[in-house]
């Protein structure tokens, strides 16, 4: 039987994450989706905002050519991604895989992290989060900015003893590695843990 956790379930169920339509990209203001984990992970993946097909389609990296679901099929799947989000998340789930992202709110015209807006950025609560999971074994990065950001908004004020490592980011915007190049990478630095 498939448990999705009740944070994971209010994601289908969540409101659009725009207080502004999309068609008015400078007043846009972004809400990020709850973490998708169990108490019982032992790596979180961390982007940084989801693109604006995830928040429509109110699921993670839920643009066609986001390699995310590929790799995580590559690495704790059978190589072919579920169809099904529920059972994409199990999958993850089951590897001991949470997923979040660093900020909670911030104001974004598109989906490129190159466009989010710094003053606007508000970071989610990794202090609780981290207290909450006390088997967490690694932090992996989805990207230069999420790490950016964590680094600049959240490191300062947290005692971390996790270890972090930045992978790849496995949207289709970062062209210069293809989506099997990603994968290995992502493979060696994930299985190390």
């Amino acid at each position: 039987m498939l448990t999705i956790s009740a944070d994971s379930a209010k994601i289908a169920n969540r409101k659009p994450a725009f207080d502004h339509p999309v068609n008015a990209p400078d007043a846009t203001i972004l809400t990020a989706f709850p973490a998708v984990t169990r108490g019982d992970a032992t790596t979180l993946i961390l982007g940084s905002m989801p693109g604006i097909a995830s928040l429509d389609a109110h699921r993670y990296y839920a643009h066609p050519r986001n390699a995310f679901w590929f790799i995580m099929a590559t690495i704790y799947g059978n190589g072919t991604a579920p169809e099904h989000y529920e059972d994409k998340i199990a999958m993850i789930q089951t590897a001991g895989v949470a997923l979040w992202d660093v900020l909670k709110h911030c104001k974004r015209p598109g989906s490129l992290d190159s466009k989010i807006d710094p003053q606007s950025v508000v970071c989610n609560d990794f202090k609780v989060f981290i207290k909450k999971h006390t088997q967490l074994k690694l932090i992996a990065f989805n990207g230069k900015t999420a790490e950016q950001l964590f680094k600049k908004h959240v490191l300062p004020d947290l005692n971390l003893t996790v270890p972090t490592v930045s992978l790849p980011s496995s949207s289709p915007a970062m062209a210069m590695l293809t989506r099997q190049q990603k994968t290995t990478t992502w493979q060696q630095q994930l299985t190390l843990s």
